[in-house]
C-alpha cells in the first residue's frame, strides 16, 4: 500500500495520519474545515518535535513524514479515487459514517480498502452501506495514536480472510500490535473498558466513595496507569455515553445502561477534559487536572 486517505483531521485523524506518513506512505488528509486541517498539520509537527528532542527521530525524518501529508477539503478533489486504503476517523454517529462510506464506494477504484476507525459501531452496518463488504474492516486506533500500540481489527460479517490479513500486515508495517476481533457491540476494548467507567461512574453517583478515593483505589490497588473517572475525562464524558448507548442498545442489557450521572454531566456539557471540566477541572491550555469537580448526584 501506497497511498492512504484519512476522514477527519480530529485527535484520531491527524495521529493516524502522522503514523502512515512516518512510514513513508503518501497521505490525503480530508476534513470539511480549513482549520483544522491546519490545526492537524500544526499537531503533528509538535508531536515530531518532542519525538526529534528523545532523540527518536531527526530533522529529515519530520521533514519526509510532512511532507508526504497533503490536505483537502473536497473529497472529490483528492486522490482518494486512487487510494489503497481509506480510514475514516470521523466522530461516532452510524448515519455519518453510513453516507461518508456510500460515497467512497462509488468513487473508489475496486480493490481499495475501506476502514472505520470506529470504537463501537457495527463494521457489519457500516459495510451494508456499500457494495463491497468484504473490503470494509475496522482499524480501531488508541489515543494518543503515534504511542498506543494496540489496533483492533474488526471483522465485520462480510469481511474477507484476504483483507483481515492485509490489514493485520498493515498495522505490523506502521509499528502496531494488531489484534483480530469479531463485529459485537463495543468489540473487546470498549466491551470490557466501558461498562468498568460506567460502574465507577455508579459508585460515585452512590456516594460510595469520591472521584479521588476511586480513581486512588483504581490506580494503587489494580496497578492502572489512570483512575477510571480521569479516564473517562480523557475520552469524553460524550464518548463514554455514545459507547454505552451502542452497548446498551446492542446487547438489550439493562446493565449496559449508561448511569444518570453521567447522562446529566454530559447534558449539563460536563464533557471532560476537551470542555474543561468533567469530574476533575481543567486550566484552559492544559492537559493536567487542577482539582475534582462538584456535582449533583442526579
Amino acid at each position: 500500500m501506497k497511498q492512504v486517505t484519512i476522514i477527519g483531521a480530529g485527535t484520531m485523524g491527524n495521529g493516524i495520519a502522522q503514523v502512515f506518513a512516518s512510514k513513508g506512505l503518501q497521505v490525503a488528509l480530508v476534513d470539511r474545515s480549513q482549520e483544522a486541517l491546519e490545526r492537524a498539520v500544526a499537531t503533528i509537527g509538535k508531536n515530531l518535535d518532542r519525538l526529534i528532542k528523545k532523540e527518536r527521530l531527526t530533522e529529515v525524518d519530520k521533514s519526509l513524514a510532512l511532507k508526504n501529508i497533503s490536505t483537502f477539503t473536497d473529497l472529490r478533489e483528492s486522490p482518494t479515487a486512487d487510494a489503497d486504503i481509506v480510514v475514516e476517523a470521523v466522530f461516532e454517529d452510524l448515519k455519518v459514517k453510513e453516507s461518508i462510506f456510500g460515497t467512497l464506494d462509488e468513487m473508489c477504484k475496486a480493490e481499495t480498502i475501506l476502514a472505520s476507525n470506529t470504537s463501537s459501531i457495527s463494521i457489519t452496518k457500516i459495510a451494508a452501506a456499500t457494495k463491497r463488504p468484504d473490503k470494509v474492516i475496522g482499524m480501531h486506533f488508541f489515543n494518543p495514536v503515534p504511542i498506543m500500540k494496540l489496533v483492533e481489527v474488526v471483522r465485520g460479517y462480510g469481511t474477507s480472510d484476504t483483507v483481515t490479513q492485509q490489514i493485520i500486515a498493515l498495522s505490523k508495517q506502521l509499528g502496531k500490535v494488531p489484534v483480530e476481533v469479531n463485529d459485537y457491540p463495543g468489540f473487546v476494548s470498549n466491551r470490557v473498558l466501558m461498562p468498568m467507567i460506567n460502574e465507577a461512574i455508579c459508585t460515585l453517583h452512590e456516594g460510595v466513595a469520591g472521584v479521588e478515593e476511586i480513581d486512588t483505589v483504581m490506580k494503587l490497588g489494580m496497578a492502572h496507569p489512570m483512575g477510571p473517572l480521569q479516564l473517562a475525562d480523557f475520552i469524553g464524558l460524550d464518548v463514554c455515553q455514545s459507547i454505552m448507548e451502542v452497548l446498551y442498545y446492542g446487547f438489550g442489557n439493562p446493565k449496559y445502561a449508561p448511569s444518570p450521572l453521567l447522562v446529566n454531566m454530559v447534558s449539563a456539557g460536563k464533557l471532560g477534559r476537551k470542555s474543561g471540566e468533567g469530574f476533575y477541572k481543567y486550566e484552559k491550555g492544559s492537559k493536567e487536572l487542577v482539582v475534582a469537580s462538584q456535582f449533583v448526584r442526579a
